[in-house]
């Protein structure tokens, strides 16, 4: 099975120039979907961490089902005003906008070893602010793992250059 065939790719979406690539026909598919969390659980296994976390809202898909399995913590990574308690907070640049994302500020304690999980990576902002977050509340950043990498726009080599491990499922061009 090639998880690339479950992916449905829908132009000019969220705005024109951008190929939107969609994970809806993939986790509507039960034997993807449940290839992928195996895919995503077996990478993991190559890393040492105490909590999952995952960036709003496709990011939630794959990283609860993950922490269902391993039994790790979930942490959420929300956008502005979500959370209810004592926050953390990050503003960041998109490829197509900006926007901010937000963590409790009791969900990491000091040297937790945390995955970063999500959908997608693209130009890197994203998850770039994710792992700030997570070192601001005192938490080191294990590695990422995403279901897709849109190669060229540079996302996942921004990572690695700032020493960051990451896994990917599968690639695409951005656009």
């Amino acid at each position: 099975m090639d998880l690339k065939d479950y992916i449905r790719s829908i132009p000019d979406y969220p705005k024109k120039g951008i190929l939107f690539r969609d994970i809806t026909t993939l986790i509507k598919n039960e034997e993807a979907f449940a290839k992928t969390i195996n895919i995503m659980v077996e990478r993991l296994s190559n890393y040492r961490f105490d909590k999952i976390t995952a960036i709003e809202s496709r990011g939630f898909i794959f990283a609860s089902a993950i922490s269902f399995i391993l039994k790790k913590p979930f942490i959420l990574l929300r956008k502005k005003n979500k959370l209810p308690g004592e926050r953390y907070s990050i503003d960041f640049e998109l490829e197509y906008g900006t926007a901010t994302i937000e963590m409790h500020k009791d969900s990491i304690e000091k040297n937790d070893k945390v995955v970063i999980i999500d959908d997608l990576i693209a130009t890197g902002g994203t998850a770039e602010a994710a792992a700030k977050i997570v070192e601001m509340a005192g938490g080191i950043v294990s590695n990422f793992i995403f279901v897709i990498n849109l190669f060229d726009l540079g996302g996942n080599d921004k990572l690695v250059k700032l020493g960051y491990k990451v896994e990917n499922l599968i690639e695409f061009p951005g656009h």
